[in-house]
């Protein structure tokens, strides 16, 4: 089962979680910069590590950016949104 090492609650399996898309996508949104209806539709499809965004909905309710790789699903890091750098 995959698990998120949640900074805030320490490990909990994804269940507790909501996904929130691409994680390197979010800047682009929230500057309004870009076509709406591309962001929204066409969506990459990355093959290895790849930065998620996810929303501890049973924990703690905090934002939060795990890379993850989507051939594995092996998680190499969680960390709040607040420190990310992505």
């Amino acid at each position: 089962m995959l698990q998120l090492a949640c900074p805030y609650c320490g490990p909990r399996p994804h269940t507790e979680f909501s996904y929130g898309g691409d994680a390197t996508r979010s800047a682009d949104a929230a500057s309004g910069t870009g076509d709406g209806f591309e962001s929204l539709y066409y969506r990459d499809n990355p093959k290895g590590p790849h930065h998620e965004l996810w929303y501890h909905r049973d924990g703690c309710g905090q934002w939060l950016v795990a890379e993850r790789d989507t051939v594995t699903h092996a998680v190499q890091s969680v960390t709040a949104l607040t420190e990310s750098t992505t």
